[in-house]
């Protein structure tokens, strides 16, 4: 396997990674959140992201991929993620060839897909429920886990509070007067 299919099936599962912390512990009423009148509703969001993995498949195996709307959240959290899979088995298939180049999948529809998990975190935050702060280098991240069952965060961050602004990025520096 050439390793810019390594590095996709690896991008695969950091976007399972990040999709599970950003829905993990999230309050029953989150999936049908809508922050404005036109905004994507956290289950619309998902439901998108399961269209961008399976169009991503098309570029392999032809056709069209439109999946239906499914009846809860739970079952579209479960199609995002064997769709995942699939996408990382072709990737792995030698005896596949795509219709586009490795760079285009990245560029297209699996940076599309990782914008959507930001929008999904934003909305927890938006919705009252943010997702807690972390160190995604440290994370346990592994292309042969793509299922829902994703690892807890192994570097959280130890200053994080919901009730307050998100830090800025880089290392915290205390004041003289003791404070951040």
């Amino acid at each position: 396997m050439t390793e810019s299919r390594l590095l996709l099936q690896h991008f695969l599962a950091a976007l399972a990674y990040r999709t599970q912390k950003a829905l993990r512990d999230a309050p029953d009423d989150f999936a049908d959140f809508r922050a404005a009148p036109t905004a994507r509703t956290p289950y619309e969001l998902l439901w998108h992201m399961s269209g961008l993995i399976g169009y991503a498949r098309t570029m392999f195996h032809g056709g069209e991929f439109e999946p239906p709307r499914l009846t809860s959240l739970t079952a579209e959290i479960e199609r995002f993620h064997q769709l995942l899979g699939e996408l990382r088995d072709d990737f792995g298939n030698a005896a596949l060839s795509a219709h586009i180049r490795d760079e285009q999948f990245l560029q297209g529809p699996l940076a599309d897909a990782m914008t959507h998990v930001g929008q999904i975190a934003m909305l927890r935050r938006i919705h009252g429920a943010p997702i807690p702060s972390g160190n995604f280098i440290f994370a346990t991240i592994d292309a042969k886990n793509l299922s829902p069952a994703q690892s807890l965060p192994n570097a959280p961050d130890p200053d994080w509070r919901a009730d307050e602004m998100p830090h800025a990025p880089g290392p915290r520096r205390r004041h003289r007067d003791g404070n951040v």
